[in-house]
């Protein structure tokens, strides 16, 4: 009896063995790494409660670069094995390079996330007064539900250039004392021809109208006190007229701060997880890179949620002059390296929501805590958009994390005939680089607060790291 009973024990795990097992990273991290991947969270909230905007978090990848040793790269710049350099492009995306002892001709390392989220711009000619109350007109950036946006405190970045060349940088709403600013909404009793609206329509594109004041300017033959209030207020504050908000580049994002969720803290609420919560873990694994075999290379990259144009997007040539390069400095060819570079698009995907299950595919969804995700390809319908990763590469993915303990899920946007998205990994496989998308899952994605997993973010940075290394 009991060999029969051993002999059904080994054939019924040796039927287990044929099946792909997904465990929740939970059941599988040691108490000594849960603990540290919560701490390295606290890292990435301190971030995210400070650097909001594709400027401000250009401007915080250089200082924590150069704290680590880097140095400004200016092309023409003479590199060699052992160097850490960065490129500056324009102030609003940032390449960083360890450079590797094998000949770079063999190819670098690539990892590519973008630092832009979805927000609320403001028109070039923003500033006007209806009935008394002073507003900015906004044009919305990305993709959003427009409803969500209404009555949301809302925080004010970017920089104005006054007429003598002077830049004036803006910051406001995000510090305990600063007002806040808000688009107004109707109040369900006189909503109801609003309400019959379809839901992207609830609110339009034009309603998104910030209100910045309401209190008048005295004085005799005054027009548009209001208006005229507020433009004293910024000349007092800023020195510029309304001409120089013609050139500013000004962006209203929520002004919420980062916040544990949950009785366990597991998850992170925060406004921009898309994609800083890829951002964040791509810098600090270059950051902890040390001599590296083949050269490393982090991008951090704008415009990627309006489609990548743009000479500060990846569907523009800056990448690929700075490779060009780096290359020439190392006796080799720009386009030797890029055929024979690999790269990991740091990008998010949708969390599977139990309570929305009808648009996911509940066996090719990603799961809060159960790791990083890997997307073979994006794209929307009939894979629009992709770059499809080829299945040799996947496999190499697939075994670098499985050996370096990196807890890894794969997964895709959404039910087919619905879902989609897309990525900068198509520009990057259109220069001949064998391309995958990894990244972290997220709940409620591009709403004015997101939710990821503290494990998972942890995870982005071994899978990284491990790529990089």
């Amino acid at each position: 009896m009991a060999e029969n009973k051993n002999e059904k024990n080994d054939e019924k795990s040796a039927v287990e063995a044929l099946f792909m097992d997904r465990k929740n990273a939970s059941l599988i991290m040691s108490d000594d790494e849960i603990k540290k991947a919560y701490e390295f969270c606290e890292g990435y909230m301190d971030f995210m409660a400070n650097y909001k905007t594709e400027r401000e978090i250009n401007i915080y990848a250089i200082k924590e670069a150069e704290k680590a040793g880097f140095k400004k790269f200016e092309f023409g710049d003479k590199v060699k094995p052992g160097d850490k350099i960065y490129y500056d492009n324009r102030g609003k995306s940032v390449i960083l390079a360890v450079i590797g002892t094998e000949d770079i001709k063999n190819g670098v390392n690539l990892t590519a996330a973008h630092i832009d989220s979805p927000r609320l711009d403001l028109k070039e000619n923003p500033l006007y007064e209806s009935e008394e109350i002073a507003l900015f007109k906004t044009h919305y950036y990305g993709g959003i539900k427009k409803y969500q946006w209404t009555t949301v405190p809302l925080s004010l970045h970017g920089v104005i250039f006054k007429q003598n060349g002077e830049k004036v940088v803006v910051n406001i709403g995000e510090d305990a004392g600063d007002p806040v600013f808000v688009v107004s909404d109707l109040l369900p009793h006189l909503a109801q021809d609003q309400m019959k609206r379809s839901a992207s329509e609830i609110i339009r594109g034009e309603e998104l109208n910030i209100i910045i004041g309401s209190l008048c300017l005295k004085g005799d033959d005054i027009k548009h006190r209001v208006k005229s209030s507020i433009l004293q207020i910024l000349n007092q504050k800023y020195g510029i007229v309304e001409k120089d908000l013609l050139s500013a580049e000004l962006e209203a994002v929520p002004a919420y701060k980062p916040k544990d969720i949950g009785f366990d803290r597991s998850l992170i609420g925060a406004y921009g997880h898309d994609d800083k919560v890829c951002a964040y873990p791509e810098l600090r694994a270059i950051l902890d890179i040390k001599n590296p075999k083949k050269t490393a290379v982090a991008i951090l990259t704008d415009k990627e949620e309006t489609g990548s144009d743009g000479n500060t997007g990846l569907n523009s040539s800056y990448l690929k002059y700075f490779i060009e390069d780096i290359a020439e400095t190392l006796g080799s060819n720009g386009r030797v390296v890029l055929s024979h570079s690999k790269c990991l698009s740091a990008d998010v995907n949708s969390a599977y929501d139990p309570t929305f299950p009808d648009v996911f595919e509940r066996a090719n969804s990603s799961f809060i805590n159960y790791g990083v995700v890997v997307t073979k390809f994006t794209g929307a319908r009939g894979k629009a958009g992709t770059s499809d990763a080829n299945a040799e590469f996947v496999a190499e993915i697939h075994h670098l994390f499985d050996n370096e303990g990196v807890i890894w899920q794969n997964g895709e946007l959404g039910r087919v005939d619905l879902g989609g998205g897309g990525t900068v990994a198509m520009y990057m496989a259109n220069l001949n680089i064998d391309t995958i998308d990894v990244g972290v899952p997220v709940l409620a994605m591009h709403a004015p607060f997101e939710m990821v997993s503290k494990l998972d973010t942890y995870m982005a940075y071994k899978a990284f790291y491990a790529f990089q290394k």
